[in-house]
């Protein structure tokens, strides 16, 4: 019985322990946009693990998302939930608040590109409330 109320005790005060994987982000270019004062280019490839989301953030940036396998759910703050699979698109600009962005599946991975349009040396991501 105290083995298994230390192993509760741990869990409740490690909860990444318990929680899923991160999402997987590598960087794949990032070019300086000349004819666009202090902008940029970026884009990254993102995997999401079975069962992986994003806290709530935002990119100060124009995202443009590209899913290449499996599925992800993505929403911004008053827009609409969407689920896209491979093929389909996602658009969120500077001022939007990414409230989800998720993996759909608990079982396969989901894997996707984003090109980002942002101020030059800034953050990629930007948690927020």
């Amino acid at each position: 019985m105290k083995i298994a109320k230390l192993i509760l005790c741990l869990a409740w005060l490690s909860p990444g322990w318990l929680s899923a994987q991160q999402a997987e982000v590598t960087p794949l270019l990032s070019k300086d946009l000349v004819d666009i004062p202090g902008k940029e280019g970026l884009m990254i490839s993102v995997v999401y693990p079975p069962g992986s989301s994003d806290p709530i953030h935002r990119h100060n940036a124009h995202g443009f998302i590209y899913v290449l396998e499996g599925s992800i759910v993505m929403q911004v703050r008053g827009g609409k939930e969407v689920t896209l699979t491979a093929g389909q698109t996602f658009y969120e600009g500077p001022n939007d608040v990414h409230v989800i962005g998720r993996n759909a599946s608990k079982t396969e991975r989901a894997k996707f590109i984003v090109f980002l349009v942002k101020e030059k040396g800034a953050p990629v991501l930007i948690p927020t409330n």
